[in-house]
């Protein structure tokens, strides 16, 4: 085993994912580094459950709020940064721990990414400038003419991932597919993922109430103060689109909150099935006392020390 470690804590939205890191972070006296997609952007602190001022000062906390949804920040921008930053911490401490809800960049930082071609220069905004007047439909048959076998396994309804694949099939002339299974994964640290667990019904509880409360803190206004910035793809995700058909007039608020739990629960549902494939070194119900956790960590931590001398 490696000196270094990464505790990843995993889990769907709302299982409290962000306490559990904070307190693995305060116990090992080291630092977080999230790999949530939707919390990099400052403008959207509330709809994408970002830690707050307090929780932040708990814990010292990266890639949260670096980057503006006007900018465009890829899984390779993020690995880049992130091992990087990771050598950095490495210096400092030897556990470090990484939260989140974004399956592909944990698995770009901890698995490596497939080596793809340049992109052709101007090309994201080509393929930006027809989704905004053309919608996801444009994306989607545009992908499913140049690279069928990715279209039948992406997420048709994200628009970043249908960017993605455009932009590398179409600079190449080749499917994105075919440059899929040639990853490296790195060599610095030994990754230990957890993955806090809890009851559907209860899971889907904490979700309704997490849209409610997200209203009550300010939600609504922080839809409008982007809705200009509609168009965007970091803003093609769950609690703000809802909003946008809201502001549009499509819905009122009240089916809008609704659409967001409903919307959010579906995202959880993903969460899971991305989870169900991954190999899980502890599992830990969300009730479950975190002392208790902690111990069973560190006791996994020292057997796999031992095994590896």
């Amino acid at each position: 085993m490696k000196d270094k470690i990464v505790i990843s804590v995993n889990g769907p939205t709302a299982v409290g994912k962000t306490t559990w890191a904070i307190e693995l972070a305060r116990h090992f006296h080291t630092e977080i580094v999230s790999f949530d997609s939707r919390q990099f952007y400052r403008e959207i602190p509330i709809g994408t459950a970002a830690p707050t001022k307090e929780e932040l000062k708990q814990a010292k906390h990266h890639f949260i709020g670096h980057k503006s949804v006007t900018e465009s920040y890829s899984a390779g921008d993020y690995q880049t940064d992130a091992q990087q930053l990771l050598r950095s911490l490495f210096s400092q401490y030897d556990i470090v721990i990484m939260v989140g809800g974004s399956g592909m960049y944990l698995d770009a930082v901890t698995e490596g990414l497939d080596e793809f071609p340049e992109i052709r220069a101007g090309l994201r905004e080509e393929l930006e400038e027809g989704f905004r007047k053309s919608g996801l439909s444009f994306l989607q048959e545009e992908l499913k003419r140049v690279d069928p076998v990715t279209y039948r396994r992406v997420d048709q309804q994200n628009p970043r991932r249908l960017l993605r694949a455009l932009e590398v099939s179409l600079s190449s002339g080749k499917p994105y597919s075919s440059y899929l299974g040639k990853r490296k994964t790195p060599d610095f640290f030994t990754h230990l993922p957890i993955q806090i667990t809890i009851d559907r019904e209860l899971l889907y509880e904490r979700i309704d109430a997490r849209a409610e409360q997200m209203v009550a803190e300010g939600l609504i206004e922080e839809a409008r103060s982007v809705y200009h910035l509609r168009h965007l793809p970091a803003l093609q995700t769950v609690g703000y689109q809802e909003l946008f058909h809201h502001f549009d007039g499509k819905w009122d608020q009240d089916t809008a909150v609704a659409e967001i739990a409903k919307n959010s629960r579906r995202y959880a549902k993903r969460q899971l099935t991305w989870l169900r494939k991954k190999q899980i070194s502890l599992q830990f119900n969300a009730a479950m006392s975190k002392s208790e956790a902690i111990q069973a960590i560190a006791q996994l931590i020292s057997k796999n020390q031992t095994n590896s001398k």
